[in-house]
C-alpha cells in the first residue's frame, strides 16, 4: 500500500515532521483533547470494536453524540480528502 502526500512530505522533509510531532504532542495533551478520546475509546470498547480490526471507529457528530463509522470515512472529513 502507497503512502499518501502527506505521509510521502513527512519522510522527505525530517525538520517538518519533528515540528508536526512537536505540535501533535501538545495537542494531544490538552484537556478537552483528552476527554475527547477518552470518550471515543470508552463508546468503542462498550461496543466490542475497541482493536478488533474491524475498520470502524467512534465518530463525533454535531449534536455531541457517537456513532461507529468507517475509518475511512469518518477520517477523510478533515479537510485532507477535500483539496
Amino acid at each position: 500500500m502507497g503512502k499518501s502526500k502527506s505521509a510521502q512530505y513527512y519522510a522527505e522533509n525530517p525538520e517538518a515532521r519533528k515540528k508536526k510531532n512537536a505540535y501533535n504532542r501538545i495537542h494531544q495533551r490538552r484537556p478537552a483533547q483528552v476527554k475527547k478520546r477518552v470518550e471515543a475509546n470508552r463508546f468503542n470498547r462498550q461496543n466490542g470494536t475497541y482493536g478488533n480490526g474491524d475498520n470502524k471507529d467512534a465518530s463525533h457528530q454535531p449534536d455531541g453524540s457517537l456513532r461507529q463509522e468507517d475509518q475511512s470515512t469518518n477520517r477523510a472529513r478533515g479537510g485532507g480528502q477535500r483539496r
